[in-house]
């Protein structure tokens, strides 16, 4: 009765870890921020739910289902996943994951039909980057970012208001720096990558190479950032709070050629430091009685 019961709590156990759970809640977020940043405080409330729910859930599915394609390469490169270590099997990882897709879908049905299509688009972006593109050079790391930095237009699509100029450099700010973050984590595992017989960017042009691009890269979303206070959209406490955020994740960057492992939580903390930036900018504005648009 123990082992099963066991056995149970451990299955229990690794389907939660295959979700990420702390990747599908901050992605929730980061809906929430979208929807926050584009229209004050949420003047669609039962929407932004609906929409943050979605996210939610699309993101724990894409994760267990990208556990699931890459059961073979985690035995090398996160042998701790639950997978590898037997705490759930493949089929019932592949099972658990179109559940919360099933779960994703039921949420965004209320949406408003750009959400929808935007999540539509998501969807097909990430069974491609599973099948198809992940083990191409840049190009995985280009859709994961697209990804990453739509979750911000998804909740502003959300609440109708997708033209909002914050919004898009939110979007630009979010999904550049993923795509430098991305290229960091294959330095990380390049062994298991080169083992696999994947062709990601540091397998092809190099180690250093592939460095210096996902620094240029983020230089460019760097430059971004301070579009909104140039615009006059926010004012000088978003600026102080974004440039430090910037700073945060240049340093990582110059860190990635000692420790790739170490710069890419860096890089991933400074993301969310410049999210914060965007959402105090807002709501700034908002207090101050500057009605969103």
């Amino acid at each position: 009765m123990e082992s099963g019961g066991t056995v149970g709590t451990e299955t229990a156990r690794g389907l939660l870890e295959l979700t990420r759970p702390g990747n599908a809640i901050a992605a929730g977020v980061l809906t929430f921020t979208g929807a926050f940043v584009a229209a004050g405080f949420a003047s669609r409330p039962l929407a932004v739910v609906a929409a943050v729910l979605a996210t939610v859930f699309a993101t724990a599915a894409g994760n267990a289902v990208n556990d699931y394609f890459d059961r073979e390469i985690d035995r090398l490169n996160r042998p701790e996943r639950p997978i590898p270590r037997g705490a759930v099997t493949a089929r019932e990882a592949l099972g658990f994951s179109v559940a919360l897709f099933l779960g994703a879908v039921a949420a965004a049905v209320v949406l408003p039909i750009l959400a929808i299509a935007i999540a539509v688009i998501n969807l097909l972006a990430l069974v491609a980057y599973t099948e198809l593109f992940k083990g191409l050079p840049a190009v995985g790391n280009v859709v994961v970012g697209y990804l990453t930095g739509s979750t911000f237009l998804f909740g502003a699509a959300a609440v109708g208001q997708l033209d909002q100029p914050a919004v898009l450099v939110l979007f630009a700010l979010a999904g550049l720096a993923t795509v430098t973050r991305e290229i960091v984590k294959d330095v990380e595992d390049l062994a298991g990558d080169r083992e696999e017989g994947l062709r990601t960017l540091p397998l092809v042009v190099g180690e250093s190479t592939a460095l210096r691009i996902a620094g240029a890269i983020l230089a460019v979303a760097v430059a971004a950032s301070v579009t909104p206070y140039l615009m006059g959209t926010f004012g000088v406490l978003y600026l102080a709070l974004v440039v430090p955020a910037d700073g945060v994740m240049l340093s990582a960057v110059v860190r990635s050629f000692a420790d790739a492992s170490l710069a890419q939580q860096r890089l991933k903390r400074g993301m969310f430091l410049a999210t914060a930036a965007f959402v105090v900018g807002r709501a700034v504005e908002v207090v101050g009685g500057v009605p969103g648009n």
